[in-house]
């Protein structure tokens, strides 16, 4: 194989600042320039490009199939709600009173009354499952709807933080406190497991402190994961186990099997694109995207190369008996003639494409191809007829080794803390998760908060069997608690 310059300096990253620099710089740079994303003419929206949509699409997939398993349906409803019904939940409306953006106008016309675009559906699923269920018999239901919803971003980022942004939400309706609860934790883990194995990031599940939780929530369930670069926590899916709350505001409840009306219990759940942001932060280094293989919208790109015109109809022979021996494996060859081979090879690591092979004249002659990693740049010369086998390995290979990767750094930088000094300095650093007793009070929790800016990110499932004093106010701890600052 002809050896190719692939350093950065030659061209398509050679502009990209290095993490350590400006993390925040280069999160942008990468979204941009890895073409995940681009600016729209509304402040705080994005548009999302092919690439970064195909992403997205990918994680639909693998979460559509595993809601489906567990008995969900899929649904849609409008995304205006009217304002009489946004108003029926009192604490929600007041939770998300800030970001809620209203249309008044329609037409050349005021509107009779407002309507909320939704920043979340419980109001207008809720109302209409007050319709829907009469009896015992008509419960459970469970639905979900994939759709955008709108909050009024003041601090907008790309994925992150955008005032439109993609999501799923479900909603149901049990006949029982305990059947509701138990889908909420069951959902919360499929978010767990969508999150290890397919996006290759670990995460700390757990419940929020009542100041934390969803607006009319009795409990909010949630996933934590730890990003790169500052080592901030990102929530990244919670589930809301809503009581009788909603039932009660909107009317569902139903005849029971002895003869009484009572209330439902409701659940809500919900995962967005911003996990596209976390893939983007937790895998990603001084070159770019490192996309997990199991959702990378390509997993090996080809890259055809030769020096005389005369080599190219060989060139082109043998990327076909590649591409057959590759099978299901998502691949992209890249035939662009105005681009060097080098330049190539530098924008697809920026694009985190986990194989790279390379087919030049020698291989024709050789049977060979040249196979390369994204995650560590090996480099490996492999035979046509063990092409097959060999990629295949080297994905599932690449996918482990992101996940291994990713929950070292997050055990490294996940540290007890028995002094709120030593918790300041940490959260001030950027250093990672605080582990602390906590007597769950809510004065206590908002100290941390105004001094450090460190929220409680959870309270994990898996607690030790004694407490230590409060990291606070040093009475007994009730729980042990995670305290970081978050995106």
């Amino acid at each position: 194989m002809e050896e190719v310059n692939t350093t950065r300096s030659r061209g398509f990253v050679e502009e990209l600042i290095d993490q350590e620099d400006d993390f925040d710089r280069w999160y942008v740079d990468v979204v941009k320039r890895a073409e995940l994303a681009d600016d729209a003419p509304v402040r705080g929206c994005k548009v999302v490009r092919p690439y970064g949509y195909a992403l997205w699409e990918n994680f639909q997939a693998s979460l559509d199939s595993r809601f489906k398993a567990t008995g969900v349906q899929n649904a849609y409803f409008p995304m205006l709600i009217p304002q009489h019904m946004m108003e029926r939940e009192a604490e929600h409306v007041e939770g998300f009173a800030p970001e809620v953006a209203w249309v008044t106008r329609g037409g050349k016309s005021d509107l009779e009354e407002p309507l909320a675009i939704r920043p979340t559906s419980e109001a207008i699923i809720c109302s209409k499952l007050g319709e829907w269920v009469q009896s015992y018999r008509d419960l459970p239901i469970i639905v979900n709807q994939w759709c955008s919803v709108l909050r009024w971003e003041n601090r907008p980022r790309a994925f992150l933080r955008t005032s439109e942004f993609l999501w799923q939400e479900g909603h149901t309706a049990h006949a029982t406190a305990e059947e509701a609860d138990q889908r909420a934790r069951m959902m919360l883990d499929i978010y767990r497991d969508f999150l290890e194995n397919e996006l290759a990031i670990p995460v700390i599940p757990g419940v929020k402190s009542e100041t934390e939780k969803f607006a009319g929530a009795v409990r909010t369930y949630t996933v934590e994961a730890m990003m790169g670069g500052k080592f901030w926590a990102l929530q990244s899916g919670t589930s809301h186990y809503l009581g009788e709350n909603f039932s009660k505001a909107f009317g569902i409840d139903f005849l029971d099997k002895d003869g009484e009306r009572k209330f439902a219990h409701g659940t809500s759940w919900g995962l967005s694109q911003r996990t596209i942001g976390a893939v983007v932060m937790v895998h990603g280094d001084d070159a770019g995207l490192k996309l997990p293989p199991r959702v990378a919208p390509i997993q090996a790109v080809i890259i055809p190369i030769w020096r005389k015109e005369a080599e190219r109809d060989g060139v082109e022979e043998h990327i076909t008996r590649v591409t057959n021996a590759l099978g299901d494996v998502r691949t992209f060859i890249d035939r662009r003639d105005d681009k060097t081979p080098g330049w190539k090879f530098n924008e697809w690591e920026l694009r985190g494409v986990p194989l790279r092979i390379e087919v030049g004249p020698r291989d024709v002659q050789s049977g060979n191809a040249v196979v390369v990693r994204r995650d560590t740049r090996e480099k490996k010369v492999v035979a046509i007829d063990q092409l097959e086998q060999v990629v295949a390995d080297l994905l599932v290979e690449i996918q482990a080794s992101l996940y291994t990767t990713a929950l070292e750094r997050q055990k490294a930088h996940t540290v007890p803390v028995t002094s709120l000094g030593e918790l300041y300095d940490r959260a001030a650093s950027n250093a990672g998760f605080s582990v602390a007793s906590w007597c769950g009070g809510e004065a206590c929790e908002a100290t941390v908060k105004d001094a450090s800016k460190a929220t409680i990110r959870c309270l994990p499932f898996d607690q030790p069997s004694e407490h230590g004093p409060c990291i606070v106010c040093g009475k007994p701890g009730v729980t042990e608690a995670i305290f970081a600052r978050a995106y």
